[in-house]
């Protein structure tokens, strides 16, 4: 095996480079006039087809975190982390069927918007802050983080910093052209990701089956993943028992079970996917059909991340429990999960290995891309329109976006120079969803109530706000001191390091349970709750799907109920 990356490998990235950069290129030239506003850069109004807002829904999504993160988390946990992926096509399609039409009925371009005509003012603007720091430091640092060191393990290890640089370089790039360039290159970056994803799994199965004398067959080699390692083909773990090993507490405190089911996975699903400008922002300069269509393709190409991101991580687990990449999932001689989809990389013959380089800085350099994009959307559109320059030109508005996405990027760096979030010391993908944790339970009661109970109000959504902070922090740092390790609402557990810590998605069921019980009796309190002055506007049939769209939902939860009776 190779690890390291030849000539061949650095032509077939720079050439894909070169591609993806004519291509953004060529999509400003054709869909760009002189005169961009505000709605045609941050939303590409009416211009993106129901393929590239899916295709960009998907490549927005899986970056650093999936590849990286998902695949070190499939070294650990197996296919049960592949709850993220699956559950998240059922969440697509209530967002598709529910949340979509409220925001094109009521034309919402942004998520403090949204809270502005439904709530107040101060809702939307404390919001949009929450969102900023949120985007900046946890989402959009991490990601970059994640992605230079995936890249900088492919490459040598030796070039972490130049490697950081070069990726928000060539994010900068795509995302100042606006939200049309944006989505016209993620088409093309999906393509890639999926590509080199599947060349990934697919070299990663037959090594397996070679290692095990079974010949070059993928399919020998999947079962010998099953026959190898069965516990990482289960779905749902058992709650820890006296006795149980440290490991087997510390998969279960990711995820808890059918606990998590309860509240705490869809919270994190629907909000991340329903409430987040990030994610909506593709749907929402699109009409109904076309939003609803694109967000169900989405649907059924995330059915499909475990094999491109789980399947390498648990091939890495069965070939290092049996001797195999030893060297390559060290960092500083400590057994690091993040290394086993750059390990498993390393096993593709040249071109390939630059190939799947470049199908992994496509995912990152989207993902950068769209969350830049949606840090400038909300500081352009929520904060400097309305609260420091209400007379600015389209003109001065998106040129203020562009400043932002060079600022955005240029924190991350700064923050990421020496990880001073400590984000290599975490497992990326479960920092990312902790500390999105914090947030996610008190927005998403806000955003439920604000759809479908007409007399939530501002006070007591601002209520909600601090209140769900509050709680997620007391939750995760506080609560276990306080009332002990085992309570009728929670069990926690050890940690390697002595402190015990109850598991994060049961911290934000309860809170997203606390925080909407306080939004409503808040409401009901309030003299204002008993005829709300700022109804978002309803219709009938806004929710009837089409037969097609009909077809599409049944076939993505069919799908999932089956692979859950399969590996459950």
């Amino acid at each position: 095996m190779n690890q390291g990356l030849q000539t061949y490998d650095y032509i077939v990235f720079i050439l894909y480079f070169i591609l993806i950069s004519s291509y953004g290129i060529w999509i400003y030239r054709k869909k760009n006039s002189n005169t961009t506003n505000t709605k045609d850069f941050f939303l590409a109004e009416g211009q993106l087809t129901w393929w590239a807002i899916g295709a960009s829904l998907i490549a927005s999504n899986i970056s650093a975190e999936q590849f990286i993160g998902m695949s070190g988390n499939g070294f650990r946990l197996g296919l049960a982390i592949s709850v993220y992926e699956w559950l998240a096509a059922v969440s697509l399609v209530v967002v598709a069927i529910f949340f979509m039409p409220v925001y094109l009925k009521n034309k919402i371009y942004t998520m403090p918007q949204f809270l502005k005509t439904r709530y107040n003012e101060t809702v939307a603007m404390i919001m949009a802050i929450f969102w900023l720091f949120l985007y900046i430091f946890v989402n959009l640092t991490s990601i970059l983080y994640l992605g230079a060191i995936a890249i900088n393990n492919l490459s040598g290890g030796t070039h972490f910093h130049l490697i950081m640089i070069g990726l928000a370089v060539f994010a900068l790039f795509i995302t100042l052209g606006g939200m049309k360039v944006i989505g016209y290159t993620d088409v093309f970056q999906v393509l890639v990701l999926t590509v080199g994803g599947l060349i990934t799994s697919y070299i990663a199965l037959t090594v397996v089956s070679e290692q095990f004398g079974m010949g070059k067959n993928m399919v020998a080699g999947f079962q010998h993943l099953m026959q190898a390692a069965p516990d990482h083909f289960k779905m749902i773990f058992e709650k820890p028992g006296p006795g149980a090993t440290q490991k087997e507490i510390e998969d279960y405190s990711s995820l808890p079970g059918m606990a998590m089911m309860v509240a705490g996975i869809w919270v994190a699903h629907l909000n991340y996917w329903g409430c987040n400008q990030y994610i909506t922002q593709r749907a929402l300069g699109a009409d109904l059909k076309t939003a609803r269509t694109g967000i169900l393709f989405a649907a059924f190409l995330k059915l499909m991340m475990p094999i491109l991101v789980v399947i390498p991580g648990i091939a890495a687990y069965v070939l290092y429990q049996n001797g195999g990449l030893q060297t390559q999932m060290m960092t500083n001689g400590v057994l690091n999960q993040d290394n086993a989809y750059s390990a498993v990389v390393g096993f593709l013959p040249v071109g390939l290995k630059g190939l799947s380089m470049a199908a992994l800085t496509a995912a990152i350099v989207a993902s950068l891309a769209g969350k830049a994009n949606s840090i400038s959307t909300i500081y352009s559109l929520d904060i400097y329109k309305k609260y420091i320059n209400k007379d600015a030109s389209d003109k001065k508005i998106v040129t203020t976006g562009r400043v932002i996405i060079i600022l955005s990027l240029l924190i991350a760096i700064i923050i990421n120079w020496k990880d001073t979030l400590g984000i290599g010391g975490k497992g990326g993908f479960e920092f990312i969803q902790k500390y999105t944790g914090y947030i996610s339970p008190a927005i998403f009661p806000v955003f439920l109530l604000g759809f479908f109970w007409k007399k939530a109000t501002s006070k007591a959504a601002i209520t909600g706000i601090f209140l769900g902070v509050v709680l997620s922090i007391v939750f995760d740092k506080f609560l276990p001191g306080w009332m002990g390790n085992d309570t009728l609402l929670y069990t926690a557990y050890p940690t390697a390091s002595g402190s015990f810590e109850i598991p994060y998605l049961i911290q934000m069921g309860w809170v997203f349970c606390f925080t909407t019980l306080a939004i409503i009796l808040v409401s009901l309190l309030d003299v204002k709750g008993q005829k709300h002055e700022n109804d978002i506007t309803e219709d009938q049939g806004q929710f009837k799907l089409s037969n097609a769209h009909l077809a599409m939902a049944m076939l993505v939860l069919g799908v999932v109920i089956a692979l859950y009776i399969k590996f459950w």
